[in-house]
C-alpha cells in the first residue's frame, strides 16, 4: 500500500517490516519473519518514509548473529535506505530521502520494511542523478570512509592516501572522497586486479602478493610514505601500514580479525604518528545525515558516484535470508532489498 500524501495530518499505514526475534547461531540461521503492523509517527519532529530500497551491510548480519552486543531482540533490522516522505514536516512531504545510521536496525527497528520513522535531521534529499536504489546503497560505506577521513584530518591537494583493500566497498569510497578532495591515491590489493570503483583521477595500485607494500609505497612516495592509510582490513595489514607513514602520518582501523598486533612504539612516537579508530555503529541517525550531507555535493557535481547496483543484487523482503547470505559471502556487489510491493 502506498499512503497518501499528507503534511498536515498524522496517519497511519499498513507497513510490513522483517523482524528478528532472536540472535542466530550463524549465517546460514539468520531468517527473520515477514510481518505486519500499522505505523505512524508518534513524535512532531518525526517523518514517515515510505521505503524504495534498503542497503544490506555486513553489520546488519553480524548483529544478527549477536556479533553485536548492543543489538537489542525483538528489532527490524537495516541501517541504510531511500525513500518517499508521506507524513511530517510539510517542506519534506514528497521529497526523496535517503539516510543511513548507526543505532537504526541495531538499537532500535531499522529499514528493511516498507516504512521508517526517523527523525526529520536524520533525511537528506537525494541528489538528482542519482536513483534511489542507488541512494539506499551510499550509506554505511562512504558515512565510514568519511568518518575515518574526518577525524584522520582531511586529506587535501598534495597529500596521499594509502587505501588497504581498495575494492572493497569502504575502500572505493576512501579513494573517491580523496581524489575528490585532491589528494594522490594508492591501493593495494591482494592479487592482481585493477581498481574496480570510480576515481577523479588515477589510482595506482600495489598487488601485496607479489610486492612487499611498505616497499613500493615509499618508491612511489619518494621515500616520504603515505600521509594517511586508510586500513579497511586490520590486522592482516597493520604491519604493512605502518610501516607505509610518512612523519605525521595517520593510519584510520574499522576492521578486525581479532588478532594481536605487535606495537612498536618507538616507530610510533618517532614517527609522530596517529591511529583513528572508526566504529560507525556509535553514530547516530542525525549524526550520520550531517556526514552524508557533507557529500551531497559531490554526488551532485559527479565527483562522486553511488556504487552501480546489479538486478541479480535486489532482492524482496520475503527473500532476505539470501540477501544475507549474499553478503557474507563472496559477492562484492552492494545488495539492496526492494521492499515495495509488500505493504
Amino acid at each position: 500500500m502506498t499512503a497518501a500524501l499528507s503534511s498536515h495530518s498524522r496517519m497511519a499505514v499498513d507497513a510490513t517490516s522483517l523482524r528478528l526475534h532472536e540472535k542466530a547461531a550463524d549465517a546460514a540461521s539468520v531468517k527473520p519473519a515477514v510481518e505486519r503492523f500499522s505505523l505512524g509517527i508518534q513524535r512532531p519532529d518525526d517523518v514517515l518514509v515510505e521505503i524504495a530500497a534498503a542497503g544490506v551491510n555486513p553489520s546488519d548480519v553480524k548483529a544478527a548473529m549477536g556479533l553485536m552486543p548492543y543489538a537489542v531482540f525483538p528489532r527490524t533490522p537495516g541501517r541504510d535506505f531511500a525513500g518517499t516522505v508521506v507524513d511530517g514536516p510539510a517542506d519534506l512531504v514528497g521529497k526523496q530521502v535517503f539516510g543511513s545510521s548507526g543505532d537504526l536496525g541495531i538499537r532500535r527497528d531499522g529499514t528493511h520494511a516498507t516504512h521508517l520513522t526517523v527523525e526529520a535531521d536524520a533525511v537528506v534529499e537525494k541528489p538528482d542523478g542519482v536513483t534511489l536504489e542507488e541512494a539506499a546503497g551510499i550509506g554505511v560505506p562512504f558515512v565510514t570512509a568519511l568518518e575515518g577521513l574526518r577525524r584522520a584530518g582531511m586529506p587535501k591537494a598534495g597529500d596521499t592516501v594509502l587505501v588497504l583493500g581498495v575494492n572493497g566497498k569502504v575502500g572505493q569510497a576512501a579513494v573517491q572522497i580523496a581524489t575528490w578532495r585532491g589528494a594522490r591515491a594508492i591501493g593495494v590489493v591482494r592479487r592482481a586486479e585493477a581498481y574496480q570503483g570510480h576515481a577523479t583521477s588515477a589510482v595506482e595500485i600495489v598487488d601485496s602478493a607479489s610486492e612487499d607494500v611498505a616497499a613500493r609505497v615509499l618508491e612511489l612516495t619518494g621515500g616520504k610514505g603515505a600521509d594517511i592509510v586508510y586500513n579497511t582490513v586490520g590486522e592482516p595489514y597493520y604491519a604493512a601500514g605502518a610501516k607505509s607513514l610518512a612523519k605525521l602520518g595517520r593510519q584510520i582501523f574499522i576492521a578486525s580479525v581479532f588478532k594481536p598486533v605487535e606495537f612498536d612504539i618507538f616507530a610510533f612516537y618517532r614517527g609522530r604518528h596517529t591511529y583513528v579508530g572508526i566504529d560507525t555503529l556509535a553514530l547516530s541517525s542525525v549524526e550520520t545525515a550531517d556526514l552524508l550531507r557533507e557529500l551531497v555535493p559531490g554526488f551532485a557535481g559527479g565527483d562522486l558516484r553511488p556504487f552501480p547496483i546489479q538486478a541479480d543484487s535486489v532482492y524482496r523482503l520475503e527473500d532476505a535470508a539470501e540477501a544475507y547470505r549474499t553478503v557474507l559471502g563472496s559477492s562484492r556487489d552492494r545488495v539492496i532489498l526492494r521492499p515495495a510491493g509488500e505493504g
